[in-house]
C-alpha cells in the first residue's frame, strides 16, 4: 500500500486567515508514543502559540519502534496542529538498503501530497519547514516550495553522506554509493531560503554548496526542561544509589558512533584506583551484546540499565555524578541531542567527541572536561580527577544547569525559529 493519510482535526476552524506552515519530519514522537525525538513537535507547538496555522507532516512508520503507526488512534487528534501521515513501508535496521528504499518511497509520496495540496489551494502553505536528512525527503519539500513561490527552511540535524562514511568507507565504492545523497543535499542547500542547524557546524554546512550569504540560525535540539524536572522528581525513588558510590553515566545509543568500549575499560581502570566508581549505561543498540561480553570479561563496574523512558532517564542522570559524551574519533556528530539532558542534570560532563565546536563550547561554558577519543587512560584520569574534586564538580554542575536553562530549553530557544519563520512569511 502506498499513498498518504490525512487525519482530520476538529481544532482547525475557519478562523481569520493565518499564515500556514508545513512542518515536515520523518521521525517524531507523537501522541502516546514512548520513543522518539520531540524537536519537530515542539517547533509545531511553538508556531501555533505564535499564531500560525500548522500542519505537521510525518511518516506512517515509527522509526524507533520499527513499526507502522495505527493512524486512527485518538492520540493523534485534538492537537493544536493538524497531523498528516505519509505512507512509508518501513525497515528493520538503522543501517541497511531497505531503509534507503523506504525513505525513497516516503519522499515520492510526500511530493505527490504536497503537489496535490498546492494544486487544490495555491496558498496551501506560506512556508515549508523540514528536516534534512532524509535528503530526498528534504528535496521534495524544497522543490515543491520553490515551484510554488513559498520560502523553504531546512533544519540540518545530521550530515548525509558525511555521517555514513563513518560506517561504510570503501574507496571509490562509497563515493559511487553516496553520490545521490550528496547530490540531493547540494540541491536542497541551493534552493533553501534559510537554514536552522542543531549546531554551528550544521548551520554553516549549506554554505559549502552555495554562492553568497544566507539566513542561518543555530538552535540546539534541546529539551523540555519542565518535563525533565518533573520526570526526574516523579521517578527519583526508583533509582537506588548506595551511599558513597560515584556514578559515571552514559545515556543513548549503543552503536557505531559511540565509543562505549573505551568507557567500560576506563571505568575498570578508574575503579582500580577508587572503588567508589560505578558506570551506568542507559540505552540499547546493536553493540549491546558485544559490550556486555567485554564488561563481563573485564569484571568492570558497569551496569547495563537498558532503554529507559525519558522520565526514568532524567532520574538516573540527576542521581549520577558525571555524564560522558562518549564518541569515537571518526564520529561526525557535533552537539548531539543528549547534551541538553546532560546539562539539565546539573552535573559535570566528560566529552570525548572530536568536534571542535563541542570541545570549544565545553571549555567556554566551563561545564566539564575534554579528553581525546578512544584513550581509556585519559578518560580514566578525567573520571578520577572529578571524583576527587567535589567542589569542582559542584561548580561545573551549577554552570551546566544554567546553560540548560538559557540555551537548551525548547520553550525559550525555539523562539529563534519562530522569529525566523515570521520574518520569512511577512
Amino acid at each position: 500500500m502506498e499513498g498518504y493519510y490525512t487525519y482530520p482535526d476538529s481544532s482547525l476552524t475557519a478562523a481569520p486567515r493565518k499564515k500556514r506552515i508545513a512542518v515536515v519530519t520523518q521521525g517524531v514522537k507523537l501522541g502516546d508514543e514512548t520513543r522518539g525525538y520531540t524537536r519537530f513537535r515542539a517547533i509545531a507547538e511553538a508556531l501555533v502559540n505564535a499564531g500560525f496555522e500548522v500542519e505537521l507532516i510525518t511518516s506512517t512508520f515509527q522509526h524507533w519502534d520499527k513499526a507502522q503507526r495505527d493512524t486512527t488512534l485518538p492520540c493523534y487528534t485534538g492537537l493544536p496542529y493538524r497531523v498528516r501521515f505519509i505512507y512509508e513501508p518501513g525497515y528493520s535496521k538503522n543501517l541497511d538498503v531497505k531503509r534507503i528504499l523506504s525513505h525513497r518511497v516516503l519522499a515520492r509520496n510526500l511530493r505527490a501530497f504536497l503537489l496535490g495540496r498546492f494544486a487544490d489551494k495555491p496558498r496551501a502553505y506560506d512556508l515549508v519547514y523540514s528536516e534534512i536528512p532524509p535528503n530526498d525527503m528534504a528535496l521534495a519539500c524544497a522543490e515543491v516550495a520553490r515551484n510554488n513561490g513559498v520560502p523553504y527552511v531546512c533544519d540540518v540535524n545530521d550530515l548525509w553522506p558525511e555521517a555514513m562514511r563513518m560506517a561504510v568507507n570503501v574507496p571509490v565504492a562509497s563515493d559511487i554509493a553516496f553520490a545521490p545523497f550528496a547530490r540531493d543535499a547540494r540541491r536542497v542547500y541551493r534552493l533553501m531560503s534559510a537554514a536552522v542547524g542543531t549546531s554551528d557546524e550544521y548551520a554553516n554546512r549549506p554554505g559549502l554548496d552555495r554562492v553568497g550569504p544566507y539566513e542561518k540560525r543555530t538552535v540546539y535540539v534541546g529539551n523540555n526542561l519542565a518535563a525533565f524536572d518533573e520526570g526526574a522528581a516523579a521517578r527519583a525513588a526508583e533509582v537506588s544509589k548506595p551511599k558513597g558510590e560515584f556514578w559515571v553515566i552514559y545515556a543513548g545509543m549503543l552503536g557505531a558512533s559511540y565509543d562505549i568500549e573505551t568507557l567500560i575499560r576506563a571505568a575498570k581502570r578508574a575503579n582500580a584506583s577508587d572503588s567508589r566508581i560505578r558506570c551506568k549505561l542507559l540505552g540499547d543498540g546493536p553493540d549491546r551484546q558485544r559490550l556486555e561480553a567485554i564488561a563481563s570479561e573485564l569484571e568492570a563496574p558497569v551496569e547495563f540499565a537498558g532503554y529507559a523512558p525519558y522520565d526514568l532517564m532524567a532520574a538516573y542522570l540527576c542521581a549520577s555524578d558525571v555524564t560522558v559524551n562518549s564518541l569515537v574519533k571518526s564520529a561526525a556528530q557535533s552537539i548531539v541531542t543528549k547534551i541538553g539532558d546532560y546539562c539539565a542534570a546539573g552535573i559535570p560532563m566528560i566529552n570525548t567527541g572530536s568536534s571542535p565546536e563541542m570541545r570549544g563550547k565545553l571549555d567556554e561554558w566551563g561545564i566539564g572536561v575534554n579528553v581525546e577519543a578512544e584513550d581509556e587512560q585519559a578518560l580514566a584520569d578525567a573520571i578520577l580527577m572529578l571524583a576527587g574534586n567535589p567542589d569542582l564538580c559542584a561548580e561545573m554542575g551549577a554552570r551546566a544547569r544554567k546553560v540548560a536553562e538559557e540555551q537548551f530549553d525548547q520553550a525559550r530557544s525555539y523562539q529563534v525559529i519562530v522569529e525566523l519563520i515570521g520574518s520569512l512569511v511577512e
